[in-house]
Order: structure tokens, then sequence, then C-alpha cells
């Protein structure tokens, strides 16, 4: 479709979005406010350029790869957010983004601090917490975080922001608000063990309005935004 179309339809998506965030914030009883993330993986530059004109300036992709192709092409002020599983061999290529919300092993954390000590900088960070169990999905166990977090402080050029969780797709209810508490209580226990970590990164298209009820601070809408790709 005409790009000035595709403008058209993101933003009514994006007002919808906003709208249904704010009755879940009414419902939930948080108070906390809610960052909404646009997620363009599979979606061209164009994607990244209609989510700014309707007023979203934060933009979340998968791999380092297509997330650098959209950097060269997209002019709008964009803060870049690493959403998606990141090889440890792409550690270099992540002082480009806003914040990484998948960090997720040890391994990783060790490349990362390494690569920014280098560089003489600090990335920002959330804990990727596999509250479900999935086999499926990465993560740390809520059981690690007491000594993970302590660990985290000696990685100095790494800073925690909070914790991102995923839940299981098409789940009940009940499972949804099971996953999202326990990352509630996962950032609690961050807090407890001296990280600032205000953000806690849940909730998709299917889901986010139980997320926001149970306290995301930041939700990731890629789907309800642009479609399905193709």
């Amino acid at each position: 479709m005409p790009i000035s179309d595709h403008v058209t339809v993101v933003r009514e998506a994006v007002a919808e979005a906003r709208e249904r965030i704010a009755a879940a914030r009414a419902r939930g009883g948080h108070g906390q406010e809610v960052t909404l993330i646009a997620v363009t993986k599979t979606h061209g530059p164009e994607a990244v350029e209609a989510a700014y004109a309707a007023g979203v300036e934060d933009v979340g992709e998968n791999r380092v790869q297509e997330a650098e192709r959209k950097m060269a092409q997209v002019t709008v002020p964009v803060r870049w957010h690493l959403i998606g599983h990141l090889q440890t061999n792409k550690a270099a290529q992540v002082h480009r983004f806003h914040l990484l919300h998948s960090l997720d092993r040890d391994r990783l954390a060790n490349a990362l601090q390494e690569e920014m000590r280098r560089r003489e900088t600090v990335l920002d960070v959330l804990v990727q917490v596999n509250v479900s169990g999935e086999a499926s999905k990465g993560g740390y166990e809520p059981a690690a975080l007491p000594a993970l977090a302590d660990r985290l402080h000696e990685l100095r050029n790494l800073r925690v922001r909070g914790v991102m969780t995923m839940a299981p797709f098409d789940a009940e209810e009940a499972t949804l608000r099971h996953v999202f508490a326990g990352a509630r209580e996962a950032r609690a226990e961050l807090q407890r063990r001296g990280h600032e970590a205000p953000v806690l990164s849940m909730g998709m298209s299917g889901d986010f309005e139980i997320a926001v009820e149970e306290g995301a601070t930041h939700v990731r809408l890629g789907t309800m935004l642009f479609g399905h790709r193709g």
C-alpha cells in the first residue's frame, strides 16, 4: 500500500493500543507509565517511519543484522530495542541499541561486559526470566536470580534496568497472570539486591492488557500495529 495509507493504518492501531493500555492501567492499579515498543521485525524501514509518525519513539527488533539494515535507512530518531535472542559473537554490535531485553545467560553477560569495557561505555540490559519454565524459551529461572543479581554488580559496564519475560502463546488468563506476576517478583528481587531496575518488559499483541494490569512498564506490539507479514 502507499506509505501514506500505511501511516494512517498504523496511526489508528497505535491509538487503539494506547486506549487499551490506559484502560488496563486503570483496572490494574499499579500506577506505572507504559512505553509502547513497536516491533518491526520482518517489516521494512517504512514500518519504523510509520510508527514514528504515529508517535511511537521506541522500536523493537529481534535480530541485530535486520536492525542494522534498517538503522542505515531510517532517518527518524527512534530508540532501538533488541528484544530477541542474542548470539554471543554478536556482542560487539549491541552498543547501538538503547536497551537489550534478552540477557539470558552468563556467557552472554561476560561477553557483553568485556565488549562494553573495551568501548569504555555502559550498556542498559534487562534480565530475561523464564517464569513459565518452557524449554522453548530462554532466560534465567527465578530461583537463580538472587545469586545472579549479586554477580551482576561485578559487571560494571552492564546496567541492570529490570526484567523481561514472555508468556506461553495462547495461554489461559490464569497462566498469563502467573507468569507476569512472577516477572514482577523477579524485578523486585533485583531491586532488593541493589539494582534500580524500574523496567518490566512483558506483554505482546495477544496478552498486553493483562501484562499492563500486572505491572508492565514496556509492552512489545508487532502484529497489532502492522499485521502479519505477507
